[in-house]
């Protein structure tokens, strides 16, 4: 597809990273309680979430997630990735209006899979709030792959 930007396997190296910011709305906790069915009062009802150990919502685990699958999806590696796995550690709490980091690092290719596990990290400011480790079989330049 043209003005599609592919990191094809091949052009991947260990150690190399990118980053993808998000600002948490009110709106995103909605439409991913909506998505996802997940209304727990913790996100969704500021006078309940008030009276948790973290005095006020904050956002679902898996929305944290689903900013690693776009920075994975969208830029690094882009389009035609596709996840095999994912782990996640929460750290800390995101809450509306904090802007969450992304970033992923390659840790290791398999030439033989065109398989690539990276680092995970998300942070708030100086905060790590989430981080894993996730394999993506990623599009080769070759004949099979594109």
């Amino acid at each position: 597809m043209e003005g599609i930007v592919h990191t094809y396997f091949e052009d991947l190296a260990v150690g190399q990273s990118a980053s993808l910011g998000k600002t948490i709305t009110d709106a995103d906790l909605v439409m991913f309680a909506g998505v996802s069915g997940d209304t727990n009062p913790a996100h969704m009802d500021e006078e309940y979430a008030a009276t948790t150990l973290f005095k006020g919502r904050i956002a679902h685990g898996l929305l944290s997630g689903a900013v690693i699958s776009a920075l994975f999806g969208t830029k690094f590696p882009g389009p035609g990735c596709i996840y095999v796995s994912q782990t996640l550690k929460f750290k800390a709490p995101v809450r509306p209006g904090d802007t969450l980091r992304v970033t992923a690092e390659v840790t290791a290719l398999n030439e033989a899979k065109k398989m690539a596990t990276f680092k995970t990290i998300g942070t708030v400011g100086a905060t790590v709030v989430v981080e894993g480790e996730a394999t993506l079989m990623v599009p080769s330049r070759g004949p099979a792959g594109g």
